[in-house]
């Protein structure tokens, strides 16, 4: 197998995630002032986005800074899910799912504990590449260059042989700092011309990072 390889973050790629504005309805719900939420929550957040809470703490903190009863609870975190986890990204999964077999495939993800297990359960991730990197497994986020280190360990792939594909600028940054392609996500036809592109060229061709 070559070691050519693409790697794909999946909020804003592979799952289209809108702001569903849950939140502001939880606060009007709960007659409190905007912003409250986030601020009662954003170390519980972060720390969920770095592993180093479970799943069963962010609710037992969540019942506790908002004063909700465990049904609500429960419906608020269903709400955060279901923005979270957004929809599925058809045309770029279904190309991916063709590169299979003909490239290292990868993902690297600034994601949430429980994370894995649902999008497993609703897209099938884990069959779709080879190596998911999340990060609330390793207990760092994009855009720390470890990350991208990272990925590229796990997958055993040379940096300079990688496309990393994000939405989010400076994530891209990072990934070239660390001697990786990088395209930013805008939409599909670009992303699979931006693809096509780089596993046209080949590994040996693949010397500079380049932004397309």
């Amino acid at each position: 197998m070559t070691t050519t390889c693409v790697i794909l973050d999946i909020g804003g790629v592979l799952e289209f995630t809108p702001d569903t504005g849950w939140v502001q309805r939880w606060e009007q719900r709960l007659h409190l002032p905007p912003g409250t939420v986030n601020a009662r929550m954003h170390d519980v957040w972060h720390a969920g986005s770095l592993g180093t809470i479970s799943e069963r703490d962010v609710h037992d903190q969540l019942a506790t800074r908002l004063d909700l009863s465990t049904a609500d609870t429960d419906a608020f975190m269903a709400d955060l899910w279901t923005e979270y986890l957004g929809t599925p990204n058809n045309e770029l999964i279904d190309y991916v799912r063709g590169l299979r077999g003909h490239c290292r495939l990868g993902i690297l993800s600034n994601s949430f504990v429980g994370a894995r297990e649902r999008e497993t359960t609703l897209y099938h991730f884990d069959e779709l590449v080879d190596e998911i990197v999340y990060s609330h497994e390793i207990g760092i986020e994009k855009p720390d260059p470890r990350a991208f280190e990272t990925v590229c360990a796990t997958l055993d792939v040379q940096p300079e042989h990688c496309l990393f594909i994000d939405d989010v600028a400076v994530n891209i940054a990072a990934a070239q700092s660390t001697g990786m392609h990088a395209h930013l996500f805008e939409d599909n036809p670009r992303t699979l011309t931006r693809i096509a592109a780089h596993l046209s060229a080949g590994p040996s061709l693949l010397e500079q990072p380049r932004l397309a």
